[in-house]
């Protein structure tokens, strides 16, 4: 058994055919099959269930997935770790974000890091609740992610959390006609209102649960999936959308108008990452990050 083997049999894991894989890795078809029997020999077990095109991960397929990919992260910390003797002159460093989060505080982090590591790539992973944002990590999906939670959540198995802030809630409209004038306001006070609300698990939509229930005659006009849509709905007049604070600055910049929104609800943010050595890169995101 050796990296190489390891490396394609997560790439047809990933890619789930042998076809797709090779096209990813640059290489012939034949030498992906190849070093799949070879490694299939060495350990004495099948690794996939072969049927007509289609691959089907065994039990012990399945096994190997994590050790694999475990053995391709040491790798990639071993040469990230040299490679960084003279300082961070490249690599990349891959995040994994829930979609509010990404919009703040991650956006100022980042141009905080690229501006003092310009040469570092930095790749940010889509991940809706904090359930998916853990198992990127545990995977080695994403060696670093950020998570919202409620405080009284429990923490993610396995892994070790930095808090970066806590987040309140808001409410976004296209203008001040289209929102009580308090602020705070009530959710009471939005009776009759159009409500565009994010997925279910999430804490917008935690939130967007409880207006509903507090505000007569009030009702979901638009559940999005796409948080990057929220914003144009609102713009747009569809409605008013319950929102996390990340959302302050993006809002008012676009021209629409923010209010606080009156409720105990909260969102701790935090920074996580697997136990255990880091490379570099993300040793500096997250030394920056607790700065």
């Amino acid at each position: 058994m050796d990296a190489r083997q390891l490396k394609y049999f997560l790439a047809v894991v990933d890619a789930g055919s042998v076809h797709r894989a090779a096209e990813q890795l640059f290489v012939a078809q034949p030498s992906v099959s190849q070093s799949l029997r070879t490694l299939e020999r060495d350990l004495g077990s099948l690794l996939f269930h072969r049927t007509g095109r289609r691959l089907v991960l065994t039990a012990a397929g399945h096994a190997l997935v994590a050790p694999a990919r475990e053995v391709m992260r040491g790798l990639e910390l071993a040469r990230a770790t040299v490679e960084a003797v003279d300082g961070l002159l490249g690599g990349e460093l891959v995040i994994a974000s829930m979609p509010s989060q990404s919009v703040s505080p991650l956006t100022d982090l980042i141009a905080a890091f690229a501006a003092a590591n310009p040469l570092v790539r930095i790749s940010v992973r889509a991940a809706s609740t904090p359930a998916d944002v853990g198992k990127m990590l545990t995977t080695g999906d994403a060696e670093l992610g950020v998570v919202a939670a409620s405080p009284t959540a429990e923490e993610l198995p396995g892994l070790e959390a930095s808090h970066l802030e806590t987040q309140r809630f808001a409410l976004l409209a296209r203008d001040e006609a289209a929102l009580p004038a308090a602020d705070p306001v009530r959710p009471a006070d939005l009776a009759g209102a159009a409500l565009i609300v994010g997925q279910q698990g999430t804490g917008m939509r935690r939130v967007a649960d409880a207006v509903l229930r507090e505000a007569p005659g009030s009702r979901f006009a638009v559940e999005v999936e796409h948080r990057e849509a929220v914003l144009p709905l609102v713009l747009a007049g569809v409605g008013i959308a319950v929102v996390s604070d990340s959302w302050r600055a993006l809002a008012k910049a676009a021209g629409a108008c923010v209010r606080a929104l009156d409720c105990p609800d909260s969102l701790a943010v935090s920074l996580m990452h697997r136990p255990g050595r880091l490379s570099p890169a993300a040793a500096a995101f997250r030394d920056l990050a607790a700065g």
